[in-house]
């Protein structure tokens, strides 16, 4: 299948197949550190995380595309229902690798939990009734280098597209929070980015559902600030990808030591802490 523009249809596993394009996870991680970003993306060693199947599996429920999770049969289980005999270790690992989320039966009643406060939360459930596409995937190609994306649902009409989320925490405060440590806005940045190239504008809704009960739902944007600061920084991987690429170098941490101020979030705390109830600290 042709790799660019919007592309519908097109496999997970295609989808994440070449190693020649920059995701917007890839984006994330070479910002972090180019030298991970070899190792794990051009190197072939990236790891899978338990904690993603959860994920996929809501994705697949609501969305109704993608691998059905599996749980493994119980006489593969060890005395206490764990999945630790070698049996079912081997069941497990042939699962994932053929893409199959493997959850156990508590996570999957939470799953049919998480889908349906997702369906019940009327925005949420307006954006995905809305004529559209599932798992839409993009293309295109700036400053050389080859970029890709895939959103979770994008509306025929335009002028959205919707990004799924399972969270610890979808209060207004706690996604905040995931945006910046999962780095959400760059993901966003990266995303509309190449859609905008590929001649269509939209901003980026996230639906975001906790992963335990309730399992609550909200919906929330990106403000100006934010957006912007994803842009920029889904750009400024694109030059360090490029810069990489074309020196054959791949750095990690700097050499030096680095002096480390603290985060914003923790300026305010300590504030809220103590500047407003008038303590003095020696």
């Amino acid at each position: 299948m042709k790799r660019e523009g919007i592309v519908y249809g097109l496999g997970e596993a295609e989808y994440h197949a070449p190693k020649d394009e920059l995701s917007s996870t890839g984006a994330k991680l070479i910002l972090e550190s180019p030298a991970k970003f070899k190792h794990q993306v051009l190197d072939g060693n990236r790891v899978h995380r338990d904690a993603y199947d959860l994920g996929t599996a809501v994705h697949t429920k609501v969305l109704g595309v993608g691998a059905v999770a599996a749980t493994c049969p119980p006489e593969l289980l060890d005395k206490t229902g764990g999945m630790r005999t070698a049996a079912a270790k081997e069941w497990k690992e042939a699962q994932q690798a053929a893409g199959v989320p493997v959850v156990s039966q508590a996570e999957l009643a939470a799953i049919d939990a998480m889908a349906e406060s997702v369906l019940a939360q009327p925005t949420a459930r307006m954006l995905f009734e809305r004529a559209g596409h599932a798992e839409v995937s993009v293309f295109d190609e700036y400053l050389g280098v080859k970029r890709r994306g895939r959103f979770d649902y994008l509306p025929d009409d335009g002028g959205i597209a919707v990004d799924l989320k399972t969270s610890l925490d979808a209060s207004v405060r706690g996604f905040a929070k995931s945006a910046v440590s999962f780095g959400y806005h760059v993901q966003r940045g990266h995303y509309l980015d190449i859609l905008r190239k590929l001649g269509r504008e939209a901003d980026m809704l996230f639906v975001v559902v906790e992963k335990s009960a309730p399992y609550l739902t909200a919906v929330h944007r990106l403000n100006e600030q934010f957006a912007e600061m994803g842009q920029a920084e889904a750009l400024e991987a694109v030059d360090v990808y490029k810069r990489c690429m074309d020196a054959g170098v791949w750095p990690g941490y700097p050499d030096e030591p680095t002096e480390i101020q603290p985060p914003m979030y923790a300026i305010y705390d300590y504030q809220d802490k103590y500047e407003s109830e008038g303590l003095q600290i020696a």
